[in-house]
């Protein structure tokens, strides 16, 4: 997954800073999307690949911050990069406490613009990898049997096969057992790999 992949949604109601704004991503081989309203970006189909939307602060309907709000009930987690023509530093602090990774004022420099879009989508594209991992690690938690999961939670507190056999009233190989089929289950080469994963679960 690199930035070659991603999309940005430029979601504005004037259709010229549309367009200039489309042509300057697709000039640095980034796609583009373009939405007049906060409305039409939310009729499309929930984005599944990575990217940022660079979005008017205020708009008729709906508002950029409106819109921001919306795609965090949805569980749409696209960066944002604000534009706004107003300066209006109230909502670019609302703005910035939600998230948004940048609030830039129109008219935006090019150079200004193309940072804060490549720093979401590569904050994007890394928050992706991370919920990639964590799904991986819970799914191969799920295929743990019960014992197994009794005992990776006692490894990941410290304890010993010993500890683990007398914490689960078994025979010190029994609980060898379920410690090795657990591990490898869990795919870590190491107790320290385990406690990484299970502390990103």
């Amino acid at each position: 997954m690199t930035s070659s992949d991603a999309t940005v949604y430029i979601v504005d109601d004037d259709p010229s800073i549309r367009t200039s704004l489309a042509r300057l991503m697709r000039s640095v081989n980034l796609r583009a999307e373009t939405f007049a309203s906060a409305q039409d970006f939310l009729e499309r189909e929930p984005p599944q690949d990575s990217g940022c939307v660079v979005l008017d602060i205020k708009m008729p309907g709906k508002t950029g911050l409106e819109l921001q709000q919306e795609m965090e009930s949805l569980g749409v987690a696209l960066p944002i990069v604000f534009l706004s023509g107003h300066g209006d530093v109230p909502m670019s602090v609302q703005a910035m406490k939600h998230d948004a990774v940048d609030f830039l004022e129109k008219p935006v420099g090019e150079g200004d613009l193309l940072s804060a879009v490549r720093l979401a989508i590569d904050r994007n594209i890394q928050a992706r990898r991370e919920r990639a991992i964590r799904s991986e690690i819970r799914e191969r938690i799920n295929t743990l049997t019960p014992r197994e999961r009794q005992a990776l939670d006692l490894v990941v507190r410290g304890m010993i096969t010993k500890q683990i056999a007398a914490e689960l009233g078994v025979s010190e190989k029994t609980a060898k057992v379920h410690r090795a089929r657990m591990m490898k289950k869990m795919e870590a080469g190491s107790v320290a790999q385990l406690v990484q994963m299970f502390a990103r679960q």
